[in-house]
């Protein structure tokens, strides 16, 4: 089996385990294929491999997906949470579309820059995370839609590597008085209009660079994220509702100094 494809499995896996837990997946898929030398271009794999992690949280959500959209037509409550998610989704849409050129073609390519929004990171949700916090939201359907509009903003910031998808929208739901697990479910929810969306366009993009070989990189890194990401799915919720988010703080922080000493090395 070639280099490439080994890594592009290795690749696939971490995209899955990273992808829902707020340690930022694109921070790490990119260290991580910058250190072991994997060569993406357009960075298309690092993008595209999420389909698989829409896969496998569509796949773990489906019986409640289908009663939501099912009672969306006599049920208030049911088209407020698809209303509140779509709302959620608009900024990132807005902005995503205006700022690629940049984040593709600057920001996915500085390593520095990644590590130390994993470090800074990890020190805010390790801060949010021992905060006396009192939720008013305690399931994800009653998220308002100023509510999810303002975690729709926040989801931006991780346009930059490193910050994290679900960390910023987990953070900032926990700082407009979600639960842990009710911001830890919502962040799933918003993530599969916004993980689509930004396969669907950066498929788009790159649709005259993706060859043979990229394509069957990209499948082995779908299958991958997709198993990954189920096991994660199902594990996440429980867990966080228990412990918190600390451990993941302290490993956003523990990869970023590694990272800042592998590039300091090399």
């Amino acid at each position: 089996m070639e280099y490439n494809t080994i890594v592009a499995a290795l690749l696939g896996i971490i995209e899955g385990l990273t992808e829902f837990i707020p340690v930022s997946s694109t921070g790490h898929l990119l260290l991580a294929g910058h250190f072991l030398g994997f060569d993406s271009p357009g960075r298309a794999f690092e993008v595209l491999i999420q389909l698989g992690a829409i896969a496998a949280i569509l796949s773990v959500y489906a019986r409640k997906l289908w009663q939501i959209f099912s009672a969306a037509p006599h049920d208030p409550h049911a088209r407020r949470f698809i209303a509140a998610v779509l709302i959620a989704f608009l900024p990132a849409v807005v902005i995503g579309v205006m700022a690629h050129g940049i984040i593709k073609d600057v920001l996915f390519e500085t390593p520095l820059l990644i590590a130390i929004m994993l470090i800074v990171g990890g020190f805010i949700l390790l801060a949010v995370d021992r905060m006396e916090l009192r939720p008013t939201v305690h399931r994800a359907e009653d998220f308002t839609l100023p509510m999810a509009l303002k975690v729709g903003f926040i989801q931006c910031l991780a346009m930059i590597p490193g910050v994290s998808r679900s960390g910023a929208t987990i953070v900032g739901a926990l700082l407009l008085g979600a639960s842990k697990r009710a911001a830890a479910e919502f962040s799933f929810f918003l993530a599969m209009p916004t993980m689509a969306g930004a396969f669907a366009y950066d498929l788009y993009k790159n649709r005259d660079i993706i060859e043979g070989a990229v394509l069957s990189n990209i499948a082995i890194g779908f299958v991958c994220a997709f198993l990954s990401g189920v096991v994660v799915v199902r594990w996440l919720l429980d867990y966080v509702q228990r412990h918190g988010y600390a451990f993941f703080a302290w490993w956003r922080i523990i990869v970023g100094v590694l990272a800042l000493i592998c590039l300091w090395l090399w």
